[in-house]
């Protein structure tokens, strides 16, 4: 117990840090995969093209090889962002592919005559798809988007190894002071059960609110 209590504030920056990290990526990640998920069923080839290399390279590279992509690769050329930034980009972009999957096995459920109705009553693509397929299809795929993102939040620890402020990277300042390595893991975990249980009870209440009844 002691770890924690004289070294609370550690604690502290670094829970923030990584629940900073998951707010962040997943706003980002939830609004690609909407956008991504749109071009993949997109009547215009192009669109459906850009999204399908998008999901097809994203989901098959490894989160750690994409984090040094765009921390090392960016600023090359002349992009300078803060690590934090860095981060939320890499850890947003990765999840996006993700959700814009879980969104098209949502959108693949919908009758086809839903949209077909839409559309002879004069709506275009985007209206039809935001206003009738959209809604329907994330009712159906509340459970599998939470699951992903409880997986963003875990996977925020991997920023760490890139000088941003998350609660894994406590770790090493606890090893260096002589602390209990496994009393120092213990509440590393303790933090992250607790976003992640968070984020699990938030899409509980979505799910029983809006999901499809079973």
């Amino acid at each position: 117990m002691d770890v924690l209590t004289e070294n609370f504030s550690l604690y502290g920056e670094g829970f923030l840090g990584t629940l900073e990290l998951t707010v962040y990526a997943s706003a980002l990640a939830l609004a690609l995969g909407f956008v991504m998920a749109a071009f993949r069923v997109a009547p215009v080839g192009s669109f459906r093209v850009f999204g399908t290399v998008w999901v097809t390279v994203l989901r098959n590279t490894p989160l750690t090889l994409l984090f040094f992509a765009v921390m090392l690769g960016l600023p090359r050329f002349g992009i300078v962002l803060p690590f934090e930034l860095f981060a939320v980009l890499a850890l947003g972009c990765y999840t996006s592919a993700f959700i814009c999957e879980a969104l098209r096995s949502g959108i693949n459920t919908v009758p086809v005559g839903q949209g077909e109705a839409a559309r002879s009553l004069g709506m275009s693509f985007t209206q039809t798809l935001g206003a009738v397929v959209l809604p329907q299809a994330f009712r159906s795929v509340i459970p599998p988007i939470g699951s992903t993102l409880i997986a963003l939040a875990k996977n925020s620890a991997i920023a760490g190894a890139f000088s941003v402020t998350e609660l894994l990277g406590t770790y090493k300042t606890l090893s260096e002071l002589g602390y209990n390595i496994i009393w120092t893991f213990v509440w590393i975990a303790v933090g992250y059960l607790i976003i992640t249980l968070s984020i699990s009870a938030v899409f509980n209440v979505m799910e029983k609110r809006w999901g499809v009844a079973r």
